[in-house]
């Protein structure tokens, strides 16, 4: 057994990552946290997750009067450094997964060209919210002016409260954001791209049963329209349309635009890993734990669930993949 191997390194700082931290520091497991770089392309990614691109988190249990996201991630940092976890600001390029891992520890390359080894990897690199790429559109969604890619997360909030809003996207996924939105908007648009859905009928269905629902059909937005409110932040005002049959232009006024186009799950430096992954790119679990395909590697958070993409669900992931690596660590004979 190597000693110079970690116990246990984490590759990522979301909820999920944060919460397994806390739970193997207080293990004693000493862990590593590789909780990564700001990159911009092909949208904004942070260390802290898509949480660092919320404004207000209202419904994380705990915050009775909500929290910034970049906040609620500076606490979690902070409580897991608190009991011992170490943090290092680089990315994990690449993962040479071993098959014995007790005895041969897995090998991380590091982006600045470091090799890291650790019998046992907890996986929380979350996934990214595919975006539009619009300059204004990744302005106002990092400074919370109106743009997110969480309906669920974001719509209830005071701001977008009868409001006009509108979703971009035409799956399950937009019909569902576009339905719960319908809650709290004076009207929601969904703005698809074709004449035609290719969400399930049921979807379709309850989204367009709304009396505050409809459809902009053959658009696309071409650009993210803003204003000062009267505090001097910048707001979305509205967005540019242009029509994918006539090209023809129009302006839709709105207080929310939500962009409903699908995530990835942050795997590409794992993709000669060894690892299996289901039909849509996320990392496969084997039942309801952490446990990979590969001994010694788990993965919690939205990098292993494309279905909730929940703050509060990535932490109860978080908090699983730690104590299964505990387990596996302790009956293999880590100390």
């Amino acid at each position: 057994m190597s000693s110079h191997a970690h116990k246990l390194v984490i590759i990522g700082s979301g909820p999920a990552g944060w919460t397994a931290a806390i739970y193997a520091a207080r293990a004693q497991l000493d862990p590593v946290v590789y909780c990564g770089v700001a990159k911009q392309d092909p949208g904004p990614v942070l260390p802290g997750g898509q949480l660092m691109l919320t404004t207000e988190v209202e419904n994380y249990p705990g915050f009775e009067h909500g929290i910034m996201g970049p906040e609620m991630m500076d606490k979690f940092r902070k409580q897991a450094e608190r009991f011992g976890t170490k943090v290092i600001e680089d990315d994990i390029a690449r993962c040479e997964f071993s098959k014995d891992p007790v005895h041969t520890p897995h090998t991380l390359h590091t982006a600045e060209g470091q090799k890291i080894h650790a019998h046992a990897v907890i996986i929380a690199t979350g996934a990214t919210a595919n975006w539009l790429g619009l300059p204004n559109e990744m302005k106002l969604a990092r400074a919370g002016g109106g743009v997110s890619a969480c309906a669920v997360c974001d719509g209830a909030l005071p701001a977008f409260r009868n409001q006009p809003l509108a979703v971009v996207g035409g799956g399950d996924t937009a019909m569902e954001e576009a339905t719960y939105l319908t809650k709290f908007g004076s009207m929601v648009y969904i703005i698809h791209r074709r004449d035609s859905f290719r969400a399930s009928k049921i979807m379709q269905q309850r989204f367009m049963s709304r009396p505050n629902a409809k459809v902009l059909w053959n658009k696309v937005v071409i650009d993210v329209l803003s204003a000062k409110d009267e505090r001097g932040h910048e707001k979305i005002s509205g967005v540019l349309l242009e029509d994918t049959v006539t090209n023809a232009r129009s302006e839709l006024p709105l207080k929310g635009l939500f962009i409903a186009i699908g995530h990835t799950p942050a795997t590409k430096f794992l993709k000669e890993a060894g690892l299996e992954f289901d039909e849509s790119g996320y990392v496969a679990l084997k039942q309801r734990n952490s446990y990979t395909n590969l001994p010694g590697v788990f993965a919690a958070g939205d990098v292993a669930d494309g279905q909730y993409r929940q703050a509060v669900t990535a932490a109860g992931m978080g908090c699983m993949a730690a104590l299964d690596a505990e387990r596996w660590l302790g009956a293999a004979g880590v100390h």
